[in-house]
């Protein structure tokens, strides 16, 4: 059971339980009027099914906190359409499908450790490492003579993900990639 929560603890980021399902607080608003009690407006997005819709809290109303625990998982291999993930201190695998698993596909590689998110013991989303290293397998050769600073082309890594990159990259080289955005940070010497 999750902690009692008062109007006055929101603010983005926030998981609440409500009617048996997790939301989080994707955008927040405080405003208080001239007269009257204070208004919260918020943005809730649905944990499970992704929907999201707005409602506005008035101070004395009272939630409950999403009873969320998170698992180091180990990413094993991806089957059709579902990923599986190995926890790393029982050894239990759990199956979750492209849909659960999100934008993370684009950096899945074997091996990789992510957080899994479990609410009531049933996986709800992954959460990955800030970096990843994954190897280019398909980048065009840097057109000469375009070497303007900022210059660069895209290249396939080898989960299909495709980003920019700056024109020295050259195929089979391991990049280290920022998975908050998806953008190149540096090559790295294997």
């Amino acid at each position: 059971m999750g902690v009692t929560l008062t109007a006055g603890d929101l603010r983005k980021g926030l998981k609440l339980e409500m009617d048996g399902e997790p939301y989080i607080i994707v955008d927040f608003e405080f405003s208080k009027p001239g007269k009257g009690q204070a208004l919260y407006r918020c943005r809730l997005k649905n944990m499970i099914t992704g929907s999201q819709f707005d409602r506005t809290y008035r101070s004395g109303d009272k939630f409950q906190s999403a009873d969320l625990e998170e698992q180091d998982m180990q990413f094993l291999y991806k089957q059709g359409d579902s990923y599986h993930f190995m926890n790393t201190t029982s050894y239990e695998q759990i199956e979750m499908s492209a849909a659960q698993v999100g934008d993370a596909t684009n950096y899945l590689i074997e091996n990789l450790v992510v957080s899994m998110l479990m609410f009531q013991g049933r996986p709800i989303g992954i959460s990955l490492p800030n970096f990843v290293e994954l190897k280019v397998i398909r980048s065009d050769p840097g057109i000469k003579g375009d070497t303007a600073a900022g210059a660069t082309k895209p290249a396939t890594m080898e989960t299909g993900f495709i980003i920019q990159v700056p024109l020295f990259i050259e195929e089979g080289e391991t990049l280290k990639i920022d998975t908050r955005n998806g953008s190149y940070v540096e090559r790295v010497k294997v």
